[in-house]
């Protein structure tokens, strides 16, 4: 599967707020960006909510930051999408 670049324009403070968000939920905006477009086209339309509650315990934060800090442990934190998608399927099989 061929890559492609994709680039648009956004306000900075946007950005900014944007990369804030997603280094908090333990990801970083160009993955955040990949997960849009991949369940974007899944779903046929817009599938998931992903929100910072204020001062409460977030399972799902703490289950994502679990899974990053697994993923570096094992090595595979940087395995790229091609890779993830035949190990899903490999699974599924």
């Amino acid at each position: 599967m061929a890559n492609t670049l994709v680039q648009f324009r956004a306000e900075e403070t946007l950005r900014i707020k944007a990369v804030e968000i997603c280094e908090r939920l333990g990801i970083d905006l160009q993955t955040y960006l990949r997960m849009c477009m991949s369940r974007l086209i899944q779903e046929n339309g817009v599938p998931f909510s992903m929100k910072l509650e204020p001062e409460t315990e977030n399972k799902g934060l703490k289950a994502m930051q679990a899974a990053s800090r697994i993923a570096e442990e094992c090595g595979i934190s940087e395995m790229p999408l091609e890779e993830i998608d035949a190990e899903i399927s490999a699974a599924r099989e």
